[in-house]
Formats: C-alpha cells, structure tokens, sequence
C-alpha cells in the first residue's frame, strides 16, 4: 500500500461496498464520492470494512490520504484471543472470520492493536464481528481484493508478501525523500499481509506504535511456559494430597 500515491477518491470503499454488501440497501455510488467525511478520522463499523481518513503534511499542508483495513497480521492476536477457533490464519494471507462458531464472546475487539473487529451492536439476535475478509474466496480462485482491483491510481500492489517486501525496499532506495525508510507491517505486530509505505511518520497518519513481536506471540509462550512447568507440578502435588486424605487413618483407629 503505497500512501504517497493516494487521491482518496474513496473507490476502494465503493468496491468493498459492493463486494460485501455492507450497507443494505445499496449505497448509491454519489455517496461514496463525499469528501465531506474527511473531516473527521473514521474508524470500522459492520457497514465499512475499509476507510479512507484524511491527515495533513505538517511541512507542505499538503493533504495525505490512508486507507485502512484489517491488517490480516501474521501471528493474529483476534485469532490467538477467540477460544473457540472462530478467526483463524490462512494460507493466503487472510485471517478468516467464521460465523458459525463464533459466541460473541468480543475477545478479539479488545485483543487487536489496530482496533478493527466491530460488533453488531445493533443486531440483538445474531449478531456477529464485521472486519475486512481479504477478499478471502476470490483470493483463493486467483483473484484479487475488491479494493486493489477497483483502485485507479494503483495505491495497492497484492501478490507473495517476500515480493512485495522486496518492490517496497526497492521504492525506498530509489526516491529515498518521497518515502520514510520504513515498510510498515513487515516487522510490526509481528508482521501482517497488508504493509505501507508512506512519506511522513506512520504515527502522524494515524498508525499504531506497536512491537515487533505480537502480542500473542508474547502471551502464548507465557501461556504455554505456565502449562509446561507450572500445571503437572501442581497437579501432582494435588493428586498426593488427595491420596494422603484418602487413606489417612481414621480417628481411634488402631495403628498397631
């Protein structure tokens, strides 16, 4: 994703729109061509899946436009947070949302660093987590997102997450003052398979400071650690507490 080239015509939210078949009924086409919702940062809701937010060069007062979506990280704290294995991560890329076997439980609203799970606050019988899906059926046949396809100025470029790695570094070092030395998303949270190239500093257009690991890695080798070392010793020491009760001697019973 390469925010230097944006125009934040907004066809990307139009093309997931339709995809999806987010808002019901349809969204006529003029709506999405609103500039007028630039002024105010958007975040995600069951109706957008991806948003377009606006932020201002401090040097050039220039305008700046971001897309965001679900990062689709690599090692997915939603997915590592749902105890029922509702999200999971896919060969292609995607951190796939299955409604069959979700609870509501929210868990992953709360664990995801780029906060984009919404709930269905407004369905009082289903209701069920809305994010970005990757496009994951059309990826799997050989396509591609909605919003890459749909975009004209060719601000997405989807393919192997090494490639693009790769055609990022390379951007970089050939205008080195159109673009910070920085891809987001090839370390951060772990890694992810959207990642960005910007002109300004991911933290003045509206990005997270976030580790290098993810912070499920960090909470499942706690988690795993405590089970390996933790849970058969005490286990044990419950088991030999409990045959000692069992067979204690009775009270005036003969010891002889």
């Amino acid at each position: 994703m390469d925010t230097t080239l944006c125009i934040g015509c907004r066809e990307c939210e139009l093309a997931c729109d339709r995809r999806n078949n987010l808002t019901k009924p349809p969204a006529p086409e003029e709506s999405f061509q609103d500039k007028g919702v630039f002024g105010s940062y958007r975040k995600f809701s069951p109706q957008s899946y991806t948003v377009v937010n606006k932020f201002d060069n401090p040097e050039t007062g220039e305008p700046v436009y971001v897309k965001n979506q679900c990062m689709h990280c690599n090692h997915a704290p939603c997915a590592s947070a749902c105890i029922v294995g509702a999200l999971r991560k896919k060969e292609n890329g995607a951190v796939h949302y299955d409604y069959g076997k979700c609870i509501g439980c929210r868990y992953c609203m709360m664990a995801c660093p780029f906060q984009v799970p919404a709930n269905e606050f407004d369905n009082a019988f289903t209701p069920s987590i809305r994010k970005c899906t990757f496009c994951f059926e059309f990826v799997e046949e050989g396509g591609v997102p909605a919003c890459a396809d749909a975009c004209p100025m060719g601000v997405m470029t989807f393919g192997k997450r090494e490639e693009l790695i790769e055609i990022a570094h390379e951007r970089i070092m050939r205008n080195p003052s159109r673009y910070v030395e920085k891809v987001f998303g090839e370390h951060d949270a772990g890694g992810t398979s959207w990642m960005y190239l910007a002109g300004l500093p991911f933290d003045q257009i509206g990005f997270p400071k976030v580790a290098d690991i993810s912070n499920a890695q960090t909470s499942e080798t706690i988690m795993h650690g405590m089970f390996k070392h933790w849970i058969p010793p005490i286990s044990l020491y419950a088991l030999v507490g409990a045959a000692m009760w069992l067979f204690k001697p009775k009270d005036g019973e003969d010891h002889e």
